[in-house]
């Protein structure tokens, strides 16, 4: 009871409820889509995400459909237009999730949520945070204080798998005749593992990826992109040009540089963040600039003449 009549309540997300205008009530767990104030009264979320916030949305989005790009090439061999039908059906399914998730989170049918502001990375894993007021009762506080950003992400991983459920395996049985039996579904199988993975990740990480995020897109796509031009041996422009494909593969990367970039700096002040973005062709001009020194057969052949 010490803790019901007390003007404050423990913890950093123990509240109270608002009734009829006054705060009634013992200290508790707020509400789904409710966060305590600093009066340690339960208030209901209602601001607009930040950009940030669409950001890493957009991140947590686009992992699964790089993902399924990622696995429909490998498994695909040298059936080009199987892979391409694939690839479209892939980003037709992330986009239709992305949008019915969206129509099916407060407020419903409306493209725009609404949200409670991350104020520290503690609102990520509020389970960690109950308090024992008498150091012997728990009170049980654990709620989505970054409303809806934990829960959105898994909502929408749950439609992607379901409508790959739907509509992969038709069209993989119908246009992948040229693979075998047992190579036909392996991309499938794929997504299969990883949706878990993902989830877990989500469910475990999601407060860490929404502070890193920004520095593992660019880290990721300059370390893949240099991945790439090396086992393409793309040395020159003119084995950059030659095929459409690598064309597709450099523009993609600079748009995740971009990506990146824009997600550190917040465009918080546009005349001096967006200058930044001329820095993305610069890790691609550079390989190419230096591969034909860093070619390891001149090396090794440098290094005998040398002896």
């Amino acid at each position: 009871m010490a803790v019901a009549m007390s003007l404050t309540c423990p913890g950093t997300y123990c509240g109270r409820m608002m009734v009829n205008g006054s705060v009634e009530g013992e200290c508790g767990v707020c509400p789904r889509g409710q966060r305590a104030n600093h009066q340690n009264v339960c208030q209901r979320c209602t601001e607009s995400p930040e950009l940030y916030d669409w950001l890493y949305l957009g991140f947590m989005a686009m992992l699964p459909l790089v993902l399924h790009w990622f696995f429909i090439e490998w498994y695909s061999g040298k059936k080009s237009s199987s892979a391409l039908l694939q690839h479209i059906t892939a980003m037709l399914e992330c986009s239709v999730s992305a949008v019915v998730t969206l129509l099916v989170t407060e407020p419903v049918g409306e493209f725009s949520i609404h949200s409670c502001r991350v104020q520290m990375l503690s609102d990520w894993y509020t389970m960690l945070y109950n308090p024992s007021p008498d150091y012997v009762n728990t009170l049980h506080c654990t709620q989505e204080a970054v409303y809806p950003l934990y829960t959105i992400v898994l909502i929408y991983y749950a439609f992607c798998l379901v409508l790959m459920m739907l509509l992969r395996p038709l069209l993989v049985k119908k246009i992948a005749c040229g693979l075998g039996k047992s190579d036909r579904f392996k991309s499938i199988y794929a997504a299969l593992y990883f949706f878990p993975i993902l989830t877990v990740l989500q469910a475990v990480g999601g407060g860490l990826l929404y502070y890193a995020f920004p520095y593992i897109i660019l880290v990721l796509s300059l370390v893949t992109l240099a991945v790439y031009m090396s086992a393409s041996e793309i040395q020159s422009f003119k084995n950059l040009v030659t095929k459409k494909k690598r064309l597709v593969v450099l523009f993609s990367h600079w748009l995740l540089h971009a990506y990146g970039i824009i997600s550190i700096s917040r465009l918080d002040k546009l005349e001096q963040d967006l200058p930044l973005l001329a820095l993305v062709p610069g890790p691609a001009l550079f390989y190419i600039a230096t591969a034909r020194f860093t070619e390891p057969s001149r090396i090794l052949s440098e290094g005998g003449n040398g002896h």
